[in-house]
Formats: C-alpha cells, structure tokens, sequence
C-alpha cells in the first residue's frame, strides 16, 4: 500500500497520482508538482488516502508544495500571456494563410513551453509558423490538433437538453458512441436530433444504452414472430420502456392488429435490429472523433 493524492490539471481533466510527500492535502488546494510535462500547477482532486500498488505506477512523483501566493500569481499572469500568445498565433497564421482555427493556448506553469491546440479540415504544415512563434516567445512552441469533440470540451457551450455541455462538465475521456445506440434507443435517425452541436453523435447516447440493451434482450425485436393467446403473429411496433408490442396476427393480417404486453407472449423466432448502408450515408461521419 502506498499514500497518494489525486491532481487535476483542468477542470474536467484526467486525474493523476502523486506522492503528499507527508503533507496533507484537502481537496480543492491547488499544489505545485513535476509532470511529464515539466513543473506544473494543479487541484487536488482527491484526498490523502491509501491505494494498493498494484493500482499505481511507480516510482510516484512527489508533491513539490503547496501553492503559494507568488505561485497563484504566476498563474494568472500566464493567463494574460496566453490572450496575448492567442492575438500572435492568429496574425501569423492569416500572414502565411494557413488553413487552422486556434482553440486554445496553455503555458506551461514555468513558462517554458506554450501549447497551441487548433482544428483544421486536414494536415498543415506549420513548421515554418512554429519558428515564427518560437523568434517571438522565445519558449518551446507545440502544436496539436484536435478534433471537434475535443474543441467542444474545451470551449463549452449549451446542449439541446438546455444544461452545459456534459464533456465540458463532468466528462474526462470521450466513450465510443454509435448510430447503432440511437437506432436501439428508437429514436429518429436524423443528425439534427441525434449529433450535439460538435456535429458528432450525443455522449448521452452512452448514459441509458445499459438498459436498452438489457430491454432487448426480453423483448420481442421488430420483425419477430411471436405465439399469442389469439395465434401466431408478428411484432410490427414495440415500445421498450413500457414493454407493450403491436402484433399482427398470421390468421387475420388484414385485421386490427393485437396490442399486448412482452409478458403475454412467447418468442418464436426472434428479429435483428441493424443500421441499412443508405442510413449511415445520409448520416454522414456523426460517429468520428
């Protein structure tokens, strides 16, 4: 067993471990620690406490102090120097009419490196832009580009449901979403309904798929043939939640179809639900990154 506290860096950001070095640390603090990085400024995220080794990498890094007031200052004098990073980056890429769109610039707490994060419809070629950068700042200039999951987390914004984006609220890493999801979930397969405003599927999806899952699995699919009290059918409307199936039945199909629940039937041969190519084409690239 080994003492650890857990570090974030930015609001919704990964947590990482770290030695206390015997100091005890409430959450919130903010600390100052060595990363890969280099030396960096962050908020415990997690208390003093016990973890077994086999749940860390060791040899842990320590604690270096707690943040201080000149070090709080330091942070907010980075903060003006990345507006004003910004301004640069901007100027020199309409000079050299270079294909990006800036999302967000860090410094590095030392000041020893600046962190440029853009999007950009393809690879640029940005060598020639990075010592322009570097003959201004004199520091390491890096650059990375993001997809439009990414640049949403980190300028926020509001969803359709009225309420923060929840990548930019609570998420810490984007979990794989599929049409498939939307397609069991019975909603409308249209991108406007189903994508967030980064243009990609809802991470919602993900929240409830578990249950629908769960409901699929007892009951009747779209499609399947089902033995009722009235004859044989099949099920050409369901509704998962409430568990209630549209049947028509085999001796009478021009007649008023059988509305009954899941539990009054027996599976005969069950149906697949399945995404047909011409959906996903009109769908787009809704499932990328």
């Amino acid at each position: 067993m080994e003492e650890i506290i857990g570090v974030k860096f930015k609001e919704t950001g990964k947590i990482y471990y770290f030695s206390p070095d015997g100091q005890k640390l409430k959450k919130g603090e903010l600390v100052i620690v060595e990363t890969a990085r280099g030396i960096e400024c962050g908020e415990v995220a997690m208390e003093n406490r016990m973890i077994s080794d086999g749940d860390i990498v060791k040899p842990l890094k320590k604690l270096i102090r707690k943040a201080t007031d000149e070090d709080i200052e330091i942070l907010e004098k980075n903060k003006e120097k990345e507006r004003r990073a910004a301004d640069v980056f901007q100027e020199k890429v309409e000079a050299r009419k270079l294909d990006m769109k800036l999302v967000s610039v860090e410094y590095t707490f030392d000041g020893s490196k600046i962190l440029f994060y853009y999007t950009a419809p393809a690879r640029v070629d940005f060598r020639e832009l990075v010592r322009d950068l570097a003959s201004v700042f004199r520091a390491r200039i890096e650059l990375r580009q993001i997809g439009v999951r990414d640049e949403s987390k980190m300028l926020g914004g509001l969803g359709m449901c009225g309420r923060p984006f929840c990548c930019k609220e609570f998420l810490s890493d984007f979990q794989p979403v599929s049409i498939k999801m939307a397609k069991e979930q019975g909603l409308s397969l249209n991108t406007v309904k189903i994508s967030g405003s980064c243009g990609r599927l809802m991470c919602c999806l993900k929240y409830e798929q578990d249950a629908y899952e769960h409901l699929l699995r007892v009951t009747p699919k779209i499609g399947a043939i089902v033995a009722t009290k009235q004859g044989k059918g099949e099920v050409t409307d369901m509704n998962l939640l409430t568990g209630m199936l549209t049947i028509k039945l085999e001796k009478n199909p021009e007649g008023a179809p059988l509305i009954c629940h899941r539990k009054e039937v027996k599976l005969i041969k069950d149906a697949k639900i399945t995404v047909a190519k011409e959906e996903l084409d009109a769908l787009g690239d809704i499932e990328g990154n």
